[in-house]
């Protein structure tokens, strides 16, 4: 099934695993690989030892290309006053788990992109390098493309897609409001700019002259084939690979997505300090979804961590990012190899009706 995507990536088949950080490692990544997709890595969340050993197993498990993820963020002044005030927010749910909240100030969990990942990513020499809230500072971006590194990134609006071509990207990730986990966004914080997948995608393939892969709801044979009908060169899914045996989602967390309360999910700040879509739970119900105390991205997540780690040891989702998009209809728990060539196979046929 060759579009301008597979032609750009050498990959078989126009659809890229979305990365999704704390959910999945290298098994997921490299079982899509080898269905003719591309896996991707997420490595918001490791440091460099842990992503030089995560490239070495996709390596080891795959000889076809694969995605290394990156956040590009800027790291957040510390704030005190608001750090406190957060604590205060939450002292009520550490009560009445008898834990303790984090004490002094912590450190930020999601790395950004540095010269030091710059040069990891260099001497590994990744085949496709993704970022997610824009792009790192241009000598960053040079670098990878210097290696041979095809750049693919996010944006949730036409003015962030012509932002990132102008840029040097090779390809748009057009990011739909739908989308599960962490909005793209980076241009600005105004969520009434975000438009949902089937609004966006003509919109930003009329803008730019890269390929574009539409993400955000796309979950079955009707979703990829509304896509690529509408000018996408591929799609990326995510929330259906995640009850795939392969994937390192957790069993609270995997309930969640085979219940009813998967249908209602929101964008939120109360688990990182950024927007991002999850399965509504307590925590977003009495505390958001959209906080005006939560700290900047990433801190807010420190203060949640030992409350999610407590209720969760109870079997509780009460406190944990449940990151889910709009359309869980498609989670399947099937290996992904096989989930990725049914989507695909599915959408062709889908297309020629």
């Amino acid at each position: 099934m060759s579009t301008r995507l597979t032609e750009l990536l050498h990959i078989e088949l126009p659809i890229v695993q979305a990365p999704m950080a704390g959910v999945q490692a290298s098994a997921l990544a490299s079982a899509v690989s080898n269905a003719g997709g591309l896996g991707s890595l997420p490595c918001a969340l490791l440091g460099l030892d842990d992503i030089r050993r995560e490239v070495a197993a996709i390596r080891a498990q795959t000889a076809r290309p694969f995605n290394v993820n990156f956040f590009c963020h800027r790291q957040p002044t510390p704030d005190a006053a608001r750090e406190r005030a957060w604590i205060a927010a939450l002292a009520p749910y550490f009560r009445e788990l008898g834990v303790e909240p984090p004490p002094g100030e912590v450190a930020p969990q999601r790395r950004s992109f540095d010269a030091a990942t710059a040069d990891l990513a260099e001497e590994l020499r990744l085949p496709v390098v993704s970022f997610h809230f824009g792009l790192p500072a241009p000598d960053l971006v040079a670098r990878v493309k210097q290696f041979g590194a095809t750049v693919l990134s996010s944006a949730t609006t036409v003015e962030e897609a012509r932002w990132l071509e102008a840029h040097g990207v090779d390809a748009v990730i057009a990011q739909g409001v739908e989308a599960g986990g962490h909005r793209g966004m980076f241009l600005n914080d105004d969520l009434t700019t975000q438009a949902g997948t089937l609004a966006l995608v003509p919109q930003i393939v009329q803008a730019v002259r890269v390929p574009v892969i539409a993400a955000g709801g796309i979950a079955d044979a009707a979703g990829g084939a509304a896509a690529l009908a509408l000018g996408a060169s591929g799609i990326q899914v995510g929330t259906a690979y995640l009850l795939c045996p392969e994937a390192t989602t957790s069993a609270v967390h995997r309930a969640a997505l085979k219940d009813e309360a998967a249908r209602h999910t929101a964008l939120t700040n109360v688990f990182t300090g950024r927007p991002a879509r999850s399965i509504v739970n307590r925590l977003m119900r009495e505390l958001g979804p959209m906080s005006g105390v939560a700290p900047a991205f990433p801190l807010a997540a420190a203060a949640v961590g030992p409350l999610r780690a407590a209720a969760e040891r109870q079997g509780r989702g009460d406190f944990s990012s449940l990151w889910c998009g709009q359309n869980a209809s498609g989670c399947r728990e099937v290996p992904a190899g096989e989930l990725t060539r049914a989507l695909v196979a599915s959408a062709r046929a889908a297309a020629r009706r």
